[in-house]
């Protein structure tokens, strides 16, 4: 079965002039013609078609897309492959580019004492708000907030890297557990989660046990927070969570 230009256009959500010019360009040119001279699009055209406007979402110019897809020894699995791979990192390049638009707004509202430049050293890799503003918003926990204000305010460049390297190390640690499939209700696992609300303590607010479990809630509940974890590894963010129940049961105290 074969489709007509303007079927083909449909669905591919291009236009018949696009068709055309890629007929005329010699990077696609349909695989039939009717008795009367028009252009009668088989499978084999429609997949090419495909791999035409994926490497066109990905930026390739359409004199290199020809390249790639006339080379030899290459078939669909490949080029498949080979755009995963880079839709991939462009999908986290595009997540980091919204984070650190959300960064600058949070470090606005925060007032932060810091200059532009000094802000995009800082936080190339860290959100210093994301655990007080979320906090304030689902648990009430207005003294909390306002103490991380307080402290965050008179935080220096200095403070900043000291808790972007601390965060960053700490990631790196609760990845590795996870992968290595150590248990979260174990003691590794739990030793973990309890750095990370020691960490959130001594720089932001006092985060309780309670408050803790919320946090772990919400890595997983909240997809901003889900995709932060996994991003460093797959199953990341359930696996904090169940680390930081587990140590909260483990360590809490009744009152």
């Amino acid at each position: 079965m074969s489709l007509s230009v303007g079927q083909a256009a449909r669905l591919a959500g291009v236009t018949v002039r696009t068709l055309h010019h890629y007929d005329e360009i010699g990077l696609l040119s349909p695989s039939e013609r009717t008795a009367a001279g028009y252009r009668r699009y088989g499978d084999a055209d429609l997949v090419r078609l495909q791999q035409i406007l994926l490497y066109r979402e990905l930026g390739f110019p359409l004199e290199e897309i020809a390249v790639i897809l006339d080379a030899p020894h290459t078939d669909e699995l490949t080029h498949l492959r080979r755009q995963h791979e880079l839709l991939t990192r462009k999908a986290e390049r595009l997540h980091e580019v919204i984070a650190a638009v959300e960064r600058a707004m949070q470090a606005r509202t925060l007032g932060l004492n810091l200059t532009p430049q000094e802000r995009l050293e800082v936080f190339g890799g860290f959100r210093p708000s994301d655990h007080e503003a979320e906090a304030e918003r689902r648990w009430g926990g207005g003294e909390r907030y306002e103490q991380s204000r307080r402290r965050v305010a008179s935080y220096t460049k200095a403070d900043w890297l000291e808790i972007k390297a601390e965060a960053q190390a700490l990631g790196r640690d609760l990845a590795a557990a996870c992968r290595a499939g150590l248990p979260a209700d174990g003691p590794d696992a739990m030793d973990l989660a309890e750095r990370h609300r020691g960490h959130i303590s001594r720089w932001f607010y006092d985060c309780g046990y309670e408050v803790h479990r919320g946090l772990g809630d919400m890595y997983v509940e909240d997809p901003r927070f889900t995709a932060v974890y996994e991003a460093l590894t797959p199953g990341l963010a359930g696996y904090v969570r169940r680390a930081i129940h587990a140590n909260a049961r483990a360590r809490s105290r009744p009152a």
